[in-house]
């Protein structure tokens, strides 16, 4: 068996990419980019449940994605990016990768429109 070092193996890194996996996470969070955001305005544009969207910030505030502050009987919710910024790190390690699959896939085109001519 091969192993292979991870240098990421935090599980901060996990919760992000989890609660990150779910569509409607990832509207909530698109929400909260334009500010707080209390239950009842989150719920709004779908056809889920209050206590269903309260599951899905409860995700998100473990992940670290999401802050809940207590304003009178409302709980508004607010975005911290913050932890996304391991995410993209991890990511942007891949960018090479990417970068030199593109390059060669550039190479094998212009050798198919060479030899068409």
């Amino acid at each position: 068996m091969i192993q292979v070092k991870q240098p990421y193996q935090h599980a901060s890194l996990d919760a992000v990419f989890a609660a990150l996996a779910d569509p409607t996470r990832r509207a909530i969070l698109t929400r909260l980019v334009n500010g707080e955001a209390t239950v009842n305005e989150l719920a709004e544009p779908f056809c889920i449940s209050q206590p269903a969207i309260s599951k899905h910030l409860k995700v998100l505030e473990r992940a670290g994605l999401v802050e809940r502050t207590i304003n009178k009987q409302q709980r508004p919710a607010r975005l911290k990016a913050a932890p996304m910024r391991e995410a993209v790190k991890w990511l942007e390690e891949f960018s090479k990768f990417w970068s030199t699959s593109f390059d060669q896939l550039d190479g094998l085109l212009e050798e198919l429109k060479k030899s068409e001519t």
